[in-house]
């Protein structure tokens, strides 16, 4: 699917915030619970230490993670929380089932005025709520949305499956979405998203909904923690982020030599070096934290350009590619100009 400005509005990302909890947890740290090496670990992931939330922790919760996050994005946006008319909270790791995680970061942070919900489309969704955010707000029915990726997946993570269990952090990222004027230069220029569930099997959690109830026997064989499939995971990251980067560019009469910016999702540095092989793009121009964080799902494109931002590399006018992919299997792009 394929969207771009219509009609007299657009939209602009105008602050962006991060948030992750405190405790580190380093290779050599992994390297004593499981049969790994640090040399392992970074040949094969680039990883070298994540992030990992702190269970029953209220600082550490997904929604107070988001909450700081948001904080932060309003204040480089010049916006308070009552500005806020919408909030779309991605994540698939929610506080809870009921009442949703939006719901909770609302309390938090007072937006009164905001409407809340969440996106579940695993990695991807943060550039799901951007996409949704930004229909809302070229519609003119709303000014100001507040987009948060937000997951705490070491919740969700089998410490005993050595393939994966290294891969994942924890971490929140925020992005304030303004409405402008479509003939603003510096927009979002177009979102392309996709899905296919036929390849479920590729990353998934058996139990949890209403599929199957978390029980004492389902707990006892891991079945609430995900199961992935690395080696097809993947040769089909590589190819739709490869594929919905090029749409975006053709999409908009730009050729791979214009961007300026890619921000990935953080699953694998081996998975980034192989899409920015494929498009041509100097990893000069790729913006990564997967190093000091890990797989933070909904959070890594966020908190990756939120970074990009405050130390000054993503400039006004520039153009920048938002690219992600998750379980579901569902994946997208953002085309933008900073």
């Amino acid at each position: 699917m394929i969207a771009t400005n219509f009609g007299p509005f657009a939209s602009r990302i105008t602050g962006t915030g991060s948030a992750f909890p405190d405790q580190r947890l380093t290779n050599l740290e992994l390297t004593k619970k499981i049969d790994t090496t640090d040399e392992w670990i970074r040949e094969r992931t680039g990883i070298q230490e994540r992030r990992i939330a702190q269970a029953g922790s209220e600082a550490d919760r997904n929604s107070s993670l988001g909450a700081r996050a948001a904080l932060a994005a309003l204040e480089m946006a010049a916006k308070t929380a009552s500005d806020i008319d919408l909030i779309l909270y991605a994540t698939c790791t929610p506080d809870t089932l009921i009442p949703s995680t939006a719901c909770w970061l609302q309390k938090k942070i007072g937006a009164t005025k905001a409407w809340a919900l969440d996106v579940n489309a695993a990695c991807s969704g943060f550039v799901f709520g951007l996409a949704t955010a930004d229909s809302f707000l070229r519609s003119g029915q709303f000014k100001t949305a507040l987009v948060v990726g937000g997951d705490i997946l070491t919740s969700m993570t089998n410490w005993e499956d050595r393939g994966s269990c290294i891969l994942f952090g924890d971490g929140a990222g925020a992005a304030i979405v303004e409405r402008t004027e479509a003939t603003n230069p510096r927009r979002i220029l177009s979102v392309h998203m996709g899905a296919d569930g036929r390849h479920w099997e590729l990353f998934h959690v058996q139990a949890g909904g209403s599929n199957m109830e978390v029980t004492a026997e389902v707990r006892a064989k891991k079945l609430d923690k995900m199961e992935m499939k690395g080696r097809e995971m993947f040769k089909v990251a590589v190819r739709t982020l490869g594929d919905y980067a090029v749409q975006a560019l053709e999409s908009n009469g730009l050729a791979l030599g214009d961007l300026d910016w890619l921000v990935p999702h953080q699953a694998n540095l081996r998975i980034i070096e192989a899409v920015a092989k494929r498009l041509e793009l100097p990893m000069e121009k790729v913006l990564i934290n997967i190093d000091r964080y890990g797989n933070t799902s909904s959070a890594t494109i966020p908190t990756a350009l939120d970074e990009g931002v405050r130390k000054g590399l993503v400039k006004p006018g520039e153009t920048v590619l938002l690219d992600a992919f998750g379980a579901g299997v569902t994946y997208g792009s953002i085309l933008m100009r900073w």
